[in-house]
């Protein structure tokens, strides 16, 4: 079975097409005095309002966060029934990398950071996990699998790679003495140790598969092949100190996929890798939070041409607007998996329900700079009474459906608040890419990046 990208699957959840944003049966998690966008700060540098922009997001995770876990909440309303529990994996690594944003940018303390984050290791480490690797949904409060899929009651070895992503830039930032980062450091040392990646590969095949189960074993049989947001995964599976893959089964594997090589032109511009005009924009966003692509190529791509590439394709559709969907242009643009006003969709050129979502042009801030910055003056200042909330901008918006999301996503805030700081500083890709292991992943699967060690 080919891979699909993992956002497309939510599409095969019974009813998610058509979800509709329920309100919360419990009082939620947020700030008791109605939050009013109309307040907001207008008079802003373009460093205040990066500042602004972050801190905002940031609380996503930070005031959401699931009392008892620690972790993020999937999302910020009641979606398909699950109640209020649901935390997600990948979502927390995301939401770990933004926890390390804000100690480093001071909006929390360093021991406020380090604690919150050795409080989700500690309930992962009890909570249920399958070979290591960890279910898509957990339960925040007992640890307990909430099943992702009809047959999706096991391990996700794509979101343990988001998971894993987070906490590998927690353990290189939190190198100091007090007892919380130490013991940070060596429980996170254990997880990682503990993943069985190579078990994956469903016997010593020469490809890894999404999902194990013990209830439904290899049954969903899901290989991962490219181009999409997995290219982390099979990096981290080559890094795993005790269960790593060899290099044929990144070659074998991820590099022969049906939407792999590209190599055509859009807009005048060439795609290496990936769909037809380069899918959603979270290819270049959910690996990309630790891996630094400046400089990163292999034999099959220099991976920040492909990442922006991708990304003024995106943006060169958004502006060329052939729908004449209301609003696109060069200050309104980017496509990527959201809500939307007909339930959760993927949107890409090939896929265009005229839906921008705020995270695909701000993530993009290390690839198109002015261009981001242009959509974020345009979505904060101008459209900000309609899309700016408690934690950021929400999820989605249609101006030609004078639609606007109410609900906010794990997945979508954690990377704004990453790609932004990787934009400003590269504190995150100066992390992930010191970790010793992931060197040694890297040149075990033929990467060249300036942050590898010789």
């Amino acid at each position: 079975m080919n891979a699909k990208p993992l956002l497309l699957a939510l599409l095969l959840l019974p009813g998610v097409l058509h979800a509709q944003q329920k309100p919360s049966p419990k009082k939620p998690a947020a700030p008791a005095a109605k939050f009013d966008p109309r307040q907001r700060p207008r008079n802003l540098t373009d460093d205040q309002l990066l500042d602004m922009v972050q801190k905002q997001t940031f609380r996503y995770f930070w005031d959401f966060g699931h009392p008892v876990s620690g972790m993020a909440r999937e999302r910020s309303n009641v979606a398909y029934d699950y109640g209020n529990e649901v935390v997600t994996t990948g979502g927390t690594g995301f939401g770990i990398m933004a926890i390390v944003v804000a100690a480093d940018r001071k909006w929390i303390t360093r021991e406020q950071a380090a604690t919150r984050i050795y409080k989700m290791v500690r309930f992962l480490e009890k909570a249920d996990q399958f070979h290591g690797v960890f279910p898509h949904w957990l339960n925040g409060e007992t640890g307990k699998v909430i099943r992702f899929g009809a047959k999706d009651d096991g391990g996700d070895i794509v979101e343990t790679s988001f998971l894993m992503e987070g906490l590998i830039c927690a353990r290189q930032y939190f190198t100091g003495e007090s007892g919380v980062e130490r013991d940070l450091r060596n429980h996170i040392l254990w997880m990682w140790e503990n993943v069985e990646w190579n078990w994956q590969t469903q016997g010593g095949q020469n490809v890894l598969y999404w999902h194990w189960s013990p209830n439904n074993g290899w049954s969903m049989n899901h290989q991962i092949h490219g181009w999409n947001e997995c290219l982390i995964t099979y990096v981290l599976a080559a890094s795993s100190p005790k269960y790593a893959i060899d290099k044929p089964v990144y070659d074998q594997g991820w590099a022969v996929g049906p939407e792999f090589k590209n190599g055509k032109e859009y807009y005048g511009i060439k795609l290496p890798l990936g769909p037809d005009f380069g899918g959603p924009l979270f290819f270049t966003h959910y690996s990309f939070l630790g891996l630094n692509p400046h400089g990163l190529k292999d034999q099959y791509a220099d991976y920040w041409q492909q990442n922006q590439n991708h990304t003024l394709i995106n943006y060169q559709y958004c502006v060329e607007n052939p729908k004449h969907f209301k609003g696109y242009g060069p200050n309104t643009w980017g496509l990527t998996a959201s809500d939307s006003y007909q339930g959760y969709a993927a949107h890409n050129p090939k896929e265009d329900l005229s839906v921008i979502s705020p995270t695909a042009a701000l993530s993009a801030f290390p690839y198109t700079p002015e261009q981001s910055m242009k959509a974020l003056k345009h979505f904060y200042f101008d459209l900000g009474d309609k899309i700016w909330g408690e934690y950021g901008f929400v999820d989605g918006f249609s101006e030609e459906h004078n639609w606007q999301a109410k609900s906010y996503l794990a997945i979508d805030q954690g990377p704004i608040v990453g790609m932004i700081e990787n934009y400003r500083t590269g504190l995150l890709w100066k992390l992930f890419m010191s970790s010793p292991d992931v060197q040694r992943g890297l040149s075990k699967l033929g990467f060249e990046s300036p942050a590898l060690k010789k």
